[in-house]
């Protein structure tokens, strides 16, 4: 494809915010003395604070929308690096078209609502609300995962086995990946899984679609099943659950599930104990599949002991409460459980 001229639109990048320099503790303690969102993003301050210092707790991050093409995929990545969490449940977009996208060294940058889509379409810049992406530089991010699904056995893979050798190829070839702090290749040095049940829902399904038709007798193949049996066996392990939620959708209610999904395995297992859910959906349109946490309660899958919904916009949230729980420093005194050495023996 020749290369076209992108209309002067990609010129301002965006950077990713870094918690470990804004110490939040003082504004949030004060938020929680006031009322409306300030008073929840408070509340679920301290609920992630109480997963960080509980020793028995393991965390999980589940994640939808554009956050991470937003600006907050250092944060992510300072949370896996700080053993902050210990597993990610995440769409395929935030793994795949904006993370392993980034880690090659492409970038996404400002843009604007106010603009002409046809004429973006003519310079094959693609948008995000206010954010614009170089569609060519995808079509190579793409053609890259077909690369290392191709060097792989030709075998059926969860999708978390697959996100951990993107990380490994990642983290083995540190000349094409010109980003050396990716979210998939720090989890993969971590030993973290992420778990993708909408794996191919993004540019990684247009790359495994053409590993497939490139090699129609001897292909890997996807099975998301196996992702929902490993995250549940995860749990069935775990003494205690917390989740932090940013958005809901697939990631939300696959990792909610794990509780009555213990069943299948003849296993009774506590209810998440610890929950938050930042989000701007409600449920006039099914956004919120009509399920607030107090209502995932009554399917017994989250305790409504210590359980808080965020109605914000993540971008704004997430940031302080994620700092809220890095100053506070509950993280220093974690157990590291290096789940992927547990998924690889069951």
């Amino acid at each position: 494809m020749p290369k076209i001229n992108k209309g002067g639109y990609l010129k301002e990048k965006i950077e990713h915010i870094d918690i470990k320099k804004h110490d939040t503790r003082a504004l949030i303690n004060d938020m929680s003395k006031m009322s409306f969102s300030a008073r929840d993003l408070a509340r679920a301050s301290d609920i992630y604070d109480m997963m960080l210092k509980d020793k028995k707790c393991t965390i999980f991050l589940t994640l939808a929308g554009s956050t991470s093409v937003a600006g907050c995929m250092q944060v992510y990545v300072d949370m896996v690096k700080n053993n902050m969490v210990d597993a990610i449940v995440s769409t395929g977009a935030s793994i795949a078209d904006m993370d392993f996208f980034e880690a090659l060294g492409n970038r996404h940058y400002k843009g604007t609502p106010e603009v002409d889509d046809a004429d973006l379409r003519n310079h094959l810049v693609d948008r995000i609300y206010d954010t614009f992406i170089d569609e060519e530089a995808l079509e190579k991010s793409d053609l890259t995962i077909k690369e290392i699904a191709d060097g792989l056995e030709a075998r059926t893979y969860a999708p978390w086995e697959l996100i951990y050798e993107m990380g490994k190829w990642l983290s083995n070839n540190p000349k094409r990946a010109k980003k050396q702090d990716s979210l998939i290749q720090v989890a993969y040095e971590h030993n973290v899984p992420i778990f993708c049940p909408s794996f191919s829902d993004s540019g990684a399904g247009f790359g495994i679609a053409l590993h497939y038709m490139g090699r129609p007798d001897s292909h890997l193949v996807i099975d998301t099943t196996l992702d929902f049996i490993s995250i549940t066996k995860l749990k069935i392990q775990a003494e205690t659950t917390g989740l932090l939620m940013v958005g809901g959708g697939v990631p939300k209610n696959f990792t909610q599930d794990t509780v009555i999904a213990a069943e299948m395995f003849g296993k009774v297992v506590d209810m998440h104990k610890y929950t938050v859910q930042i989000t701007v959906a409600d449920v006039r349109d099914g956004a919120l599949s009509s399920s607030t946490l107090k209502e995932a309660g009554s399917w017994g899958k989250v305790s409504k002991t210590y359980e808080q919904m965020v109605f914000s916009e993540a971008t704004m949230s997430v940031p302080l409460l994620a700092a809220y729980g890095y100053h506070s420093g509950g993280w220093k005194k974690r157990k590291h459980h290096n789940y992927i050495k547990f998924l690889k023996r069951v």
